[in-house]
């Protein structure tokens, strides 16, 4: 059983793991297990090319980001279980969890987090009644959301970056995902609202 499941390896969902990772010294957040599907392939991030993003070396890949955001999650917050190679077919709730499945394996989790990309491609079991056009794209763009408020779509069910809602712009993607991990955070801190800075 995980404490929470993120399900996509993009822009959003690595920076909802890392935020959640580097709260591992907290008392709220030691002993929770945490999980990211890493559901890549089709990140928009394969094909994308980063010029104005702050603190990001103009000329850096998309490519090369989802590398490195692996390798920095493994590296600097090793409980966090990156499961590889699989997709997500399913998601449904199941009594005070969710259960979800993948081409090769359940997994059950108190609280999901969806981070995959906003195309109509999407094709998740259990969430078909939450998707509406995209709120924030041209029409002709076929773009769709997950109907939220403030990222979460019912108990226990979040989504982050462009399905939330947003932009497709990177800073905002990884933005919406850390919001998401500070809100799961704050859960887990009974309701005290926090967040997780290290300091020089």
């Amino acid at each position: 059983m995980y404490d929470v499941l993120i399900v996509g390896g993009g822009a959003s969902g690595m920076s909802c793991a890392l935020v959640l990772g580097s709260a591992k010294d907290r008392a709220y957040a030691r002993e929770k297990r945490i999980g990211i599907i890493l559901h890549q392939k089709a990140s928009h991030l394969q094909d994308a090319l980063f010029n104005n993003v702050l603190g990001v070396a103009p000329g850096t890949t998309g490519a090369a980001i989802l590398e490195s955001g692996k390798s920095q999650l493994a590296s600097q917050y090793p409980h966090v279980a990156q499961i590889e190679k699989e997709k997500v077919l399913e998601i449904k709730r199941n009594g005070d969890h969710f259960v979800v499945r993948t081409n090769k394996n359940n997994y059950s989790s108190k609280l999901v987090v969806i981070a995959v990309g906003y195309t109509n491609l999407m094709r998740i079991k259990g969430l078909e009644h939450y998707i509406e056009a995209h709120p924030r794209a041209a029409a002709e763009k076929d773009r769709i959301w997950l109907k939220n408020r403030d990222h979460l779509i019912e108990d226990g069910l979040y989504v982050t970056g462009t399905l939330a809602g947003w932009r497709s712009q990177f800073a905002i993607a990884s933005g919406s995902g850390a919001h998401v991990a500070t809100d799961i955070l704050t859960l887990w801190n009974n309701g005290q609202h926090t967040k997780v800075h290290d300091k020089i």
